[in-house]
């Protein structure tokens, strides 16, 4: 059995500032799972922290490209680094952020080993792209699109290893079926999608399963799952900034993740968007981290 290791990237630096003078709080989601124990839990190994550089935007303004772009550029290498590092030693790497553009680490860490695929379980894909918006600027709604290739060549071809993944090796789940114009673009690009819908007419445990069969290619040397907490319905999760409605319960969440992360195929897991400070009681928190764990236990 592989080591699990917990390593903390409590990166805020892709997204928007929730109010004047603030910073999203979701760069505290590692050391709230850890109140909950979830190393423990997990019987995981420490894997500490890689400390991200100060949120600051300075004077950037709408048009100017991704905020922190140059932050992000740096953060993303050193994550990389410490994720290549156990992916290679046989670990199976948990990584606790902050926000989603901590993926960009992740998809950084695996191009440099070789071809791996990302099942991200998100409620909206982050597929944000000058092609599509001009409302770039917040790499944790683009960090999809970012991997793959499209947006500013300082953060899409670091170590001229661009793209990160290739269109056909991403996967989506629980992607909420009201974001049409969304699911139309990666339809015309062949990138599999699974709404909210699918996976209670499908089955959420057999619609993981054939994703898990479709990683197991020689062309792949495995996949990586990425974990938006705004996958949840806002009843259950409403501390994340965006908490868009009809999300998955608790229970169907883990029905997803659980064979994707019993797969010996897959290599990490990314959680991230909690934030602590919109959960004062810490009840979102603890359901977060009961659901990691649920979904490492065994069936």
């Amino acid at each position: 059995m592989r080591n699990i290791v917990v390593l903390d990237a409590p990166s805020n630096l892709g997204l928007r500032p929730p109010g004047p003078g603030t910073v999203p709080g979701c760069y505290k989601l590692a050391g709230a799972l850890r109140e909950q124990r979830i190393v423990q839990r997990l019987r995981a190994l420490e894997g500490g922290v890689v400390v991200p550089p100060r949120y600051d935007r300075g004077d950037w303004q709408e048009g100017d490209g991704v905020f922190n772009a140059a932050a992000l550029a740096s953060y993303t290498s050193k994550l990389a680094d410490r994720i290549e590092h156990h992916v290679r030693a046989g670990d199976f790497a948990v990584v606790l952020g902050g926000d989603c553009s901590i993926q960009l680490g992740a998809s950084l860490a695996l191009r440099r080993i070789g071809r791996y695929g990302l099942a991200a379980v998100d409620a909206s894909p982050d597929f944000r792209h000058p092609g599509n918006s001009d409302r770039i600027g917040a790499a944790g709604g683009e960090e999809v699109a970012l991997a793959t290739g499209r947006g500013q060549e300082d953060l899409t071809d670091l170590e001229g290893l661009k793209p990160y993944l290739r269109d056909e090796d991403v996967r989506f789940f629980g992607i909420r079926d009201c974001f049409e114009e969304e699911r139309g673009e990666l339809a015309a690009l062949k990138i599999p999608v699974v709404t909210v819908g699918d996976l209670r007419e499908w089955g959420a445990d057999a619609l993981a399963r054939a994703t898990v069969q479709a990683y197991e290619i020689p062309q792949l040397l495995g996949f990586w799952v990425h974990l938006d907490a705004d996958v949840l319905d806002p009843s259950v999760m409403p501390a994340v900034d965006s908490p868009d409605p009809d999300g998955l319960l608790p229970d169907e969440l883990i029905a997803v993740l659980r064979p994707l992360l019993a797969s010996p195929h897959c290599v990490g897991l990314t959680v991230t968007i909690y934030d602590p400070d919109l959960d004062p009681d810490g009840t979102a928190g603890a359901l977060l981290a009961d659901i990691v764990v649920e979904a490492f236990a065994r069936s």
